[in-house]
């Protein structure tokens, strides 16, 4: 039971660094704060889940023959594997979470070369830097078991959170199926934020499908701008 707790704690940990990372990462590379991620919270559980792959990867190799090379390379091709998993899963729904079309080498848009060389980065500076921070901190929650209230109390927001983030998936995704279109999720956030901004509306960080114009009409007005570009 502890060691389940731990491996809870470790995917928390992970979920929430990733959102904040994911969080600056837009706002530097697209210039606007936008927030990340299929649900509504601070958290992205894909990458609780690449940080509780990568913890258990060196758990079970640290000990082992393995060069560190091979080790790193293998925590590279994890995330990799990962990432394709949950982009695969968005792509049969029609809809993508993240978009690689414009990298070299990719496929089908949902991993790349470029992003493998940076999971692979992040697995090194994991296992040569990050790796006595993360036994520290299973350390102290093995000595504070107590915590795993807090724990508790965290899964219950995302349990709320995946179903009402899940329904309004479902929503865009129908749609995104009946008009026979991929919608582009952080895309259409950033759409919905440019026509709230224009208006002079009120915009929703937190929860950007939820506005005072109906989720209809923006999907409309973002088809139409898919539509637009085609033409051009």
């Amino acid at each position: 039971m502890n060691l389940f707790l731990e491996l809870m704690f470790i995917f928390y940990i992970g979920c929430t660094l990733g959102w904040v990372i994911e969080l600056f990462f837009r706002r530097i590379v697209h210039g606007k704060w936008i927030n990340p991620g299929f649900l509504v919270g601070p958290y992205l559980p894909i990458y609780g889940f690449g940080l509780l792959i990568l913890t258990i990867i060196y758990l079970l190799l640290k000990d082992s023959d393995l060069n560190p090379i091979v080790i790193i390379l293998i925590m590279g091709l994890s995330m990799t594997f990962i990432e394709f998993v949950g982009g695969l899963i968005g792509l049969k729904n029609k809809i993508r979470l993240w978009d690689y079309s414009d990298l070299w080498g990719n496929y089908r848009g949902i991993i790349c070369p470029q992003f493998s060389v940076i999971w692979t980065s992040i697995g090194a500076v994991y296992y040569y830097f990050l790796v006595p921070y993360t036994m520290y901190a299973l350390e102290w929650f093995s000595k504070n078991i107590t915590f795993s209230y807090m724990l508790g109390l965290f899964t219950g927001f995302i349990i709320i959170d995946t179903v009402y983030s899940t329904k309004l998936y479902n929503k865009i995704r129908k749609y995104a199926k009946e008009n026979n279109i991929t919608i582009k999720y952080e895309q259409f956030k950033s759409h919905i934020k440019d026509a709230q901004l224009k208006a002079k509306e009120k915009y929703s960080f937190i929860k950007p499908f939820s506005q005072t114009k109906l989720l209809l009409e923006y999907l409309d007005d973002y088809k139409d701008k898919l539509i637009e570009k085609l033409i051009k």
